[in-house]
């Protein structure tokens, strides 16, 4: 039976985000996972996770100005040092909370800046973090994400991101598999997980088309749970989605997973 994590960044949102984790803990999850913990205070986060019994599964690396569209900074040239002060954080957040990957965003593709140019970045930024995650016991991940959701976003397919893990060489760097954007961009979600599971350190979930929760659209669901359970996957699942109602009326689906 696969394992899930509320991600409480796009789950429970009708709550002030602290409140997110005792909710989260009382629809029944034990895991949880979010976009980025730099806004509040380490003690703060550690103390909400130890007081609901929750474990953190992922978080992201800094990400540049989110507010402001950015979507990552891993392929920008001219913001290596940024990434590179960006990694220290996240390795201070990530200790704290007891998280074991953090995700790193490439980015939309700069103005002015050639494909080969923005992919000899990314691969320089993540030959950086994974070495120094590494020494922190930390798993590095990059995550492909749909062109249609992002426009211009740097890394959008399964096998460009498995070019980039040949490119860097290292044995703690994974992919971010998120079924949604693979779905988007390239369909064959069974044949995919199961030729690159030994490379996928996270999944995430969400149904297409609407990016709402499994069972609202055209993904087959109970299928892919039962396929990922027969491939041996071990790791958790993130419940990134948009629920069509709120967030307990839509975890329906959930409950008869784990029924």
């Amino acid at each position: 039976m696969p394992h899930f994590a509320a991600n409480l960044t796009m789950l429970f949102t009708e709550l002030p985000f602290m409140e997110r984790f005792a909710a989260a803990r009382a629809a029944g999850f034990d895991s949880v996972e979010y976009l980025f913990p730099y806004p509040y205070p380490k003690q703060q986060l550690a103390d909400a996770l130890r007081a609901n019994g929750l474990k953190q599964v992922l978080h992201n690396l800094p990400a540049g100005d989110w507010d402001a569209g950015e979507r990552g900074i891993a392929c920008h040239p001219d913001r290596v040092a940024e990434f590179q002060d960006g990694v220290a954080r996240a390795i201070e957040y990530a200790t704290a909370l007891g998280c074991p990957q953090v995700n790193c965003l490439a980015g939309k593709l700069p103005a002015g800046v050639t494909r080969e140019q923005a992919r000899a970045t990314f691969v320089g930024n993540l030959s950086f973090a994974a070495a120094a995650l590494k020494e922190t016991g930390i798993r590095l991940l990059i995550e492909p994400i749909n062109h249609f959701d992002i426009p211009g976003f740097f890394l959008t397919r399964t096998d460009q991101a498995l070019a980039i893990l040949d490119e860097v060489g290292s044995d703690n760097l994974f992919i971010q598999y998120d079924i949604y954007h693979a779905q988007r961009m390239e369909g064959e979600l069974g044949a995919t997980l199961q030729k690159n599971l030994a490379r996928i350190g996270h999944i995430q979930l969400a149904d297409n088309p609407g990016r709402n929760e499994p069972g609202t659209g055209e993904i087959n669901y109970p299928w892919l749970f039962r396929h990922i359970d027969a491939i041996g996957y071990q790791g958790t699942i993130g419940c990134e989605y948009k629920p069509k109602t709120t967030t307990v009326e839509g975890l329906s689906w959930m409950k008869k997973e784990m029924a």
